[in-house]
């Protein structure tokens, strides 16, 4: 294996991609809702901006630190560009892989290119890493565009917000890989790249949105019934007005019971995230969603916000890498006559 041959497949690879009609297509949706949905996030961002500045001038001199209001993050406006690659994204890694070898197979193609002086590593290998160079271009175009209109609306980020930027679009290449090589995957396993396409597609959609939903029933399934909130210690009157009980025996006893009642309801809610969160290891959506809420709207403390971001990125590095050698190991071993 020469890394020369792997560059020169990836190269033509790359090419047909970027000037591949399906490719463009799903590329242009993708673009188009992009642009409508950060549209949306720049009104709502100067909303919250203007919002932000008549706290400042309410707030005065009087005000300590503790009380100053937090400034909106330009991150919410890469919101929108995230929910557009959530789905077209996906559509778009499918698009780019579900063919890569299937259509060699049906144009019976890949028997003469193994006829030239290359191995099949180098195949498997130039035709994934022109696929992901593809997708990076996509993902390069699309970030580029809503940076570039932030801009002209004088909407600058900062430097904590571009270091915020990167690791989205860091995640968001992750993602794409994910549907790609599961794409390629199916496309060496299958015999016509319409079946890959299909069977691509509806894992798409069992992964994306079909896994999250069974992974929260589950939850519910395996956690059981929820504890029973105590009844608060009370008694009614003649003309049906109710009042608290003053026993002060019967209100410990129901302090106690509240507190009983916290910790298992704490310990319900903990088991029933832990079944929901193990099954959405295996959503690439999930994970990523993970990644970009943390980001954008950070709930934990700095030290469960980065265990939550490194977790969810490992999580999107192992998918992909599980299907590629999946897809290298059919490959290496495919009978081609």
């Amino acid at each position: 294996m020469t890394a020369e041959r792997i560059f020169t497949v990836a190269g033509k690879e790359f090419t047909d991609h970027l000037t591949s009609r399906k490719f463009l297509v799903i590329l242009a949706l993708l673009l188009m809702f992009a642009l409508l949905g950060m549209h949306q996030g720049i009104d709502q961002y100067n909303q919250n901006l203007e919002s932000y500045n008549q706290q400042l001038q309410a707030a005065g001199d009087s005000t300590g630190p503790g009380m100053m209001p937090d400034r909106p993050s330009i991150l919410l406006i890469f919101m929108q560009l995230v929910s557009s690659l959530v789905a077209f994204g996906g559509m778009l890694a499918i698009a780019t892989g579900f063919d890569l070898i299937s259509k060699e197979k049906e144009t019976r193609s890949l028997k003469t290119l193994l006829a030239h002086p290359i191995f099949r590593d180098e195949i498997i290998n130039g035709k994934a890493l022109g696929g992901a160079a593809a997708l990076g271009v996509a993902l390069v175009i699309a970030f580029a565009i809503t940076l570039a209109v932030l801009l002209v609306c004088s909407i600058v980020p900062t430097a904590d917000e571009v270091a915020g930027i990167g690791f989205l679009g860091l995640a968001s290449f992750m993602y794409l890989l994910a549907f790609f090589a599961l794409a390629l995957a199916l496309s060496v396993v299958t015999k016509e790249s319409g079946h890959a396409m299909v069977y691509g597609l509806a894992l798409f959609f069992a992964l994306a949105y079909v896994l999250p939903m069974f992974g929260m029933v589950l939850g519910g399934m395996v956690a059981g019934d929820p504890p029973q909130r105590p009844e608060m210690p009370a008694w009614t009157d003649a003309d049906g007005r109710t009042h608290i009980s003053g026993d002060v025996a019967v209100l410990k006893a129901y302090e106690e019971e509240c507190d009983r009642y916290d910790a298992e309801m704490k310990t319900y809610q903990n088991k029933k995230q832990f079944v929901t969160d193990t099954v959405n290891l295996f959503s690439p959506m999930m994970n990523y969603n993970a990644v970009v809420h943390t980001i954008v709207d950070p709930l934990d403390t700095p030290e469960g916000a980065a265990s939550r971001i490194w977790g969810s990125l490992a999580a999107l590095v192992v998918f992909p890498s599980v299907f590629f050698a999946a897809a290298y190991g059919k490959f290496m071993r495919m009978d081609i006559r």
